[in-house]
């Protein structure tokens, strides 16, 4: 199976260099979430790998060939960047139609996709009357249209209603089943925590993080257990007598910082002290993302003062 490779690209606007000496690997078999703030370097990248831009030094390759060198591209890798590329007179299937024959693939396949995607019953409405979500899976189609090793998707959510979401979150664990090379950016936070397995994480123009997504998370946010028990005051002895850094809040919880549940658990019941609620309290992708990118933002509001 193929995958996405980028050893030192480099790209420069003038003097602002917008992808700064990125180097790393997209695998087949997972889902890669790719994050970064805005003006991190994630469109351009995207944009370099696909041919639509040249870089300044280095390389970005599919399988170990350049996109521009690929013959009917669309059979080997599928992409999504922007939702409102297709020409609005067309009708959808006339749209897959004319990307299959420049491509080579058979008619059938665009039937295929306008059923997997939903959009079968609108299939011959011009695309000007789509919605938003309409054009995602109709640009999901298209990427899907030659049946790729690779899929490249830019924010494939956008415009999506709820039915939506849980479809491409199926979707894209299913292509990542088949073994396929799935590349996701975007900028949702728990949405790119319900499908990827892998993270790679840009901050101007820079690869700040490539690695496991839990692997991500548990580096970033210290583990926490939350605790409620009938007598807090038994619970607070025990938690000061083996050194734990516990917060009691106003509903009566106390949250316990750098825990795990089973240490406290044993700690409560020697010290016998009776518990309503045990449980713990993970780190968020959002929480470890915001923790390393805070001072990568291009663009950030300033907090108000009161």
């Amino acid at each position: 199976m193929s995958s996405i490779d980028l050893r030192d690209l480099t790209k420069e606007y003038g003097r602002r260099r917008a992808v700064d000496g990125l180097t790393f690997r997209v695998l087949p078999g997972r889902v890669t979430g790719f994050l970064g703030p805005n003006g991190a370097g994630k469109s351009t990248t995207l944009r370099l790998l696909l041919g639509l831009d040249r870089p300044t030094s280095g390389t970005a390759t599919l399988d170990g060939r350049a996109y521009a060198t690929l013959r009917e591209p669309l059979r080997h890798v599928g992409a999504l960047l922007d939702a409102q590329a297709p020409h609005g007179s067309r009708t959808g299937r006339d749209h897959l139609r004319a990307l299959a024959a420049s491509n080579r693939i058979p008619v059938r396949r665009v039937d295929e996709v306008l059923e997997e995607t939903g959009l079968a019953p609108a299939a011959r409405r011009r695309v000007k009357t789509y919605s938003l979500g309409m054009r995602q899976r109709l640009g999901i189609a298209a990427a899907l249209l030659g049946d790729p090793e690779v899929v490249v998707l830019d924010e494939p959510s956008n415009g999506l209603d709820p039915e939506g979401i849980v479809w491409i979150r199926a979707l894209l664990r299913r292509l990542a089943g088949e073994g396929r090379t799935v590349l996701v950016s975007s900028h949702l936070m728990n949405e790119t925590a319900s499908f990827a397995d892998h993270l790679v994480v840009l901050g101007r123009g820079r690869l700040l993080a490539d690695t496991p997504m839990r692997d991500f998370i548990d580096a970033r946010v210290q583990p926490r257990v939350r605790i409620r028990t009938t007598d807090p005051t038994a619970l607070g002895k025990a938690l000061a007598r083996h050194g734990h850094d516990a917060v009691v809040h106003d509903d009566g919880h106390w949250t316990v910082h750098h825990a795990r549940v089973d240490d406290i658990g044993r700690l409560a019941s020697q010290a016998e002290v009776p518990l309503l609620e045990l449980t713990a309290e993970e780190g968020t992708l959002e929480q470890a993302y915001l923790d390393l990118t805070a001072a990568d933002a291009e663009f950030a509001a300033q907090p108000q003062e009161a």
